[in-house]
């Protein structure tokens, strides 16, 4: 058991990434100066936070801090059927592609959308995501970004994001670069999935694993059902199994934790910070040595 900060080895955290979500009462310039105080190598911003203090200065805030950009969240919101919502997300998508290539990652989560007021047709919705994507890769190429697709566990699928397994976000990347459109793997919401060995091999095998992000599924469902994920440990995730999947695509970019929790963002950012790291070091580091990794259930 790792009782504090000081027993942390800091190369244990040099993938590690604060996403300035889970210490959403933080300003973009605290979360840089709290990431720096606990050791930590990179963050994960939110489109918020940089607006706050604007796009070259947060870059700069960064940059100066020696600290790196896991992600940029989020674009998306791809699925409007009228030709107005469908132009505006062109627009908002594009902005965010030269944010992210400014702020120096290739990373932008994209959170596709859920469905239209009144509308039932999934597979419409998730067409136009299709489409709206096939729009976007040549600017996306074009300033070096990657769309990185966020499947979204299934209780979202109805206003947040009509992508629910790791399998729907790989179909739809498959038709585009894997350096133009890639997924995210997030604990949180493909924890559950029969297919996740299976979807997650599949995403090492086509190189479009461009994101690894670590929270828990805490139980009891929160009455706001988006604030229900946890510090790793407090839930029910095999954090073991998944991060030994993840190794074993040869993925070695950063690691978000990412948490939306009242009570977590009601805490001490620089707690949150010590406890985050404290459970990454325990529960999620010791599997990303391939050579560490469990197989996948279909291998043993």
């Amino acid at each position: 058991m790792i009782e504090s900060m000081m027993d942390i080895d800091q190369a244990t955290l040099r993938r590690l990434s604060l996403n300035t979500m889970t210490t959403k009462n933080w300003t973009l310039p605290e979360a840089v100066d709290g990431s720096v105080r606990a050791g930590l190598p990179a963050v994960g911003l939110w489109r918020d936070r940089v607006a706050e203090v604007g796009l070259d200065a947060a870059a700069k805030r960064v940059r100066d801090a020696g600290l790196r950009v896991s992600s940029l969240c989020r674009g998306g919101f791809l699925t409007a059927a009228d030709a107005a919502g469908q132009r505006a997300a062109l627009e908002d998508n594009r902005a965010a592609i030269i944010e992210a290539a400014t702020l120096g990652t290739d990373a932008l989560i994209m959170v596709v959308g859920g469905l239209p007021e009144g509308d039932r047709d999934l597979a419409g919705a998730r067409q136009r995501v299709a489409d709206r994507l096939a729009e976007l890769v040549p600017f996306a190429k074009e300033h070096g970004v990657r769309m990185v697709l966020e499947p979204l566990h299934p209780m979202y699928v109805a206003d947040r994001a009509v992508l629910s397994t790791l399998g729907q976000a790989l179909d739809i990347a498959s038709g585009h670069p894997a350096d133009a459109v890639a997924v995210v793997v997030d604990t949180f919401h493909v924890f559950w999935d029969p297919q996740l060995p299976e979807q997650i091999a599949r995403a090492g095998r086509e190189g479009r694993v461009a994101s690894y992000q670590v929270c828990d599924f805490n139980l009891p469902i929160a009455s706001d059902a988006l604030l229900s994920r946890g510090m790793m440990g407090d839930g029910v995730i095999d954090f073991r199994a998944i991060t030994s999947m993840i190794a074993a695509t040869g993925y070695d970019g950063d690691i978000e934790v990412e948490i939306f929790n009242a009570a977590i963002w009601a805490m001490n950012g620089d707690d949150v910070l010590a406890t985050m790291a404290r459970r990454y070091a325990e529960l999620v580091h010791p599997y990303l040595d391939p050579a560490a990794a469990d197989p996948a259930p279909a291998d043993r």
